[in-house]
């Protein structure tokens, strides 16, 4: 979800101060504190398409270390035309935003320290957004428990998940993902039962304590094609296919002198098992949550570019889509299995946030154009659930308000990434421009 801002941290970590987040100075008072009354009952949502801003935990890790910090963005985000802001309280570092009974409270990512806050992050969120009429998502990273360019996060503390990270198969050999530098998180196996329970825990644990709107799943997948080879993962795709991997990893693929995949005689199987692994998570997740509260919707975001997304287990279309057959086939004839359609989750869904974060706006045959990607998700999607596009504003000359005037003009929704490129390029006003346009169409119509 967080390409831009997690591809700049990489490439930065050694010069700034803080991975992706600004130095944002408070005066010393505003860092207490700031108590107030009592919230207002929860209001009624606006009407109207939902209007998403994203606030990352990561890159505002500072910025909204004061409740004042807090409050002047969502002053900012409510005069902007959002309706709704998707909260991020647990970033791949792995330690959280919320009161949580067994997860560490995040104090630190990258070399930015933030003191105990002595006042609950998430509820303090919750709060002053619904005292402005504010919808809430809350979203957390579902595998990632570390960053490997720090050696920050749980993955890197005690014995808890030692043995449970990605092993990675590299053209050099196995590599475990936690001792990594150049991947973005240290993600835990999705394959392995404890994981997922682990992260079911965490999940229930959100939705039980705190009164929001909507869950959003992010990082819920595998890093890339490079994960898992542990024995673990070996057992259970023999146990997928019914029979006996003769030669692990060689079976899946193998490397030439250049380094590139060379497919072996499971080489489809092994996507659709891992794609599958993923759908059947996404489809417990549903359950707990509408278990507990059924009017809490299920969100996921995932990149747009379906085609790539194989090798993260991604498989967001519609079961009804058939990949063979579809008019880009030829570029998925080489990983695609006869039943890998089976594993598509857009009906656990509730909303996908599509992840549209691409440099143009317009351009029916231009792949690297949000048209083109909206018109790819509906041949995908089949209306097998609401999906909203998003865009990714890191870019200055990015034309954000009319990104946001065809999003919403095409799509159910609008989610913008995120608030601290929104901030950094000054694009309140675009925003609010090509929102106010698009309502103004259709309150005419």
């Amino acid at each position: 979800m967080k390409k831009s801002i997690l591809i700049l941290c990489v490439l930065l970590m050694a010069a700034i101060p803080s991975a992706c987040t600004e130095s944002h100075k408070t005066p010393p008072e505003l860092d207490k504190p700031q108590p107030g009354p009592n919230p207002d009952p929860k209001p009624e949502p606006s009407e109207g398409k939902e209007k998403m801003l994203w606030f990352d935990a990561e890159a505002n890790f500072q910025r909204f270390s004061t409740q004042a910090g807090i409050i002047a963005m969502l002053d900012k985000t409510q005069e902007a035309g959002f309706n709704k802001i998707v909260v991020d309280v647990k970033p791949v570092e792995g330690d959280v935003l919320y009161k949580s009974e067994f997860m560490t409270q995040a104090t630190t990512i990258g070399s930015v320290n933030v003191a105990d806050r002595g006042w609950d992050y998430l509820q303090f969120f919750l709060d002053e957004a619904h005292k402005r009429n504010l919808k809430v998502t809350v979203s957390t990273t579902v595998f990632p428990m570390g960053m490997p360019s720090t050696r920050q996060g749980p993955a890197y503390r005690g014995t808890t998940w030692k043995g449970k990270t990605c092993m990675q198969y590299k053209p050099e050999g196995m590599v475990d993902i936690k001792d990594d530098p150049t991947k973005v998180a240290a993600f835990l196996n999705p394959v392995l039962p404890e994981v997922q329970e682990f992260a079911l825990r965490f999940i229930r644990e959100i939705v039980t304590n705190y009164d929001f709107d909507a869950y959003a799943l992010d990082y819920c997948r595998f890093p890339d094609y490079q994960s898992d080879f542990s024995e673990a993962s070996k057992e259970a795709f023999e146990k997928y296919i019914g029979g006996l991997v003769e030669t692990w990893p060689g079976d899946v693929f193998t490397y030439n002198a250049s380094g590139e995949r060379v497919p072996g005689k499971y080489y489809k199987e092994w996507w659709e098992f891992r794609s599958m692994i993923i759908h059947d998570f996404v489809a417990r997740v549903r359950k707990e949550i509408k278990a507990i509260k059924p009017d809490v919707k299920l969100e996921y975001w995932a990149a747009s570019w379906w085609g790539a997304l194989y090798a993260n287990g991604q498989n967001w279309a519609s079961k009804a889509f058939r990949p063979l057959t579809d008019q880009d086939a030829w570029s998925f004839n080489s990983w695609c299995s006869i039943n890998y359609h089976q594993t598509g989750f857009a009906d656990q869904l509730d909303t996908f946030l599509l992840g549209t974060y691409l440099p143009r706006v317009y351009g029916p045959d231009d792949g690297e154009s949000i048209e083109y990607g909206i018109n790819r998700a509906e041949r995908f999607l089949l209306n097998a659930c609401t999906y909203y596009a998003t865009v990714d504003c890191s870019q200055k000359t990015f034309d954000i308000e009319e990104a946001c005037y065809y999003c919403l003009k095409r799509t159910a929704g609008l989610m913008v990434f995120d608030i601290v490129h929104v901030i950094n390029n000054d694009m309140w006003v675009a925003i609010k421009r090509g929102i106010d346009r698009y309502e103004a169409e259709t309150a005419t119509e």
